[in-house]
């Protein structure tokens, strides 16, 4: 059995399979109203892990500097290009503007299973808020919709593990 990476070692190991294995897409998200700090917080430290390009915090989304989103973000906050729009249709169209494709993560109809979706080569992925999803109006603005099948009781996943599965996906999918 062999042993975990610590220090050094998982530095190193980390900076081998980046460059043997580089992202196919490039990455950014919108945050509609996710109103937990937890969450915005753990967002945070996925999008320094995945190297996401850039977080859109819009409507009630807690914004930095807050003791919680730095706390379950680790710091990210300041590794993390990130910036506030009030209104997430007008950061749709922003992103839209600068040549991504942006995709709501939602339980809608006609959303596709986020594993089988087409991604073009700049895609802004979209939540919504933990209890209401993300709106109509937001919903309509969006080139798309995906969502994660479920298989057990639960009808959906915490909104950062959805953003996370579906983040990983893009940035490796064929």
């Amino acid at each position: 059995m062999s042993k975990p990476l610590i220090g050094t070692e998982l530095k190193r190991f980390n900076r081998a399979y980046r460059r043997q294995n580089p992202p196919r897409r490039e990455v950014a998200a919108i945050l509609q109203s996710v109103e937990y700090p937890v969450n915005v917080g753990s967002i945070f430290r996925l999008a320094d892990g995945a190297g996401v390009h850039e977080l859109v915090l819009c409507g009630i989304t807690p914004r930095p500097p807050h003791p919680t989103i730095e706390k379950v973000g680790r710091g990210k906050t300041g590794r993390v290009n990130w910036r506030y729009e009030k209104d997430a249709v007008q950061a749709i169209e922003q992103m839209q503007a600068a040549g991504f494709q942006v995709v709501a993560v939602e339980l809608a109809e006609g959303a596709h299973p986020y594993h089988t979706f087409p991604y073009e080569e700049k895609v802004c992925l979209l939540v919504g808020h933990e209890d209401h999803g993300v709106t109509k109006t937001t919903l309509a603005a969006c080139d798309a919709a995906v969502f994660l099948p479920m298989y057990g009781k639960g009808l959906s996943l915490n909104v950062h593990v959805a953003l996370s599965v579906v983040v990983y996906h893009v940035l490796h999918a064929k």
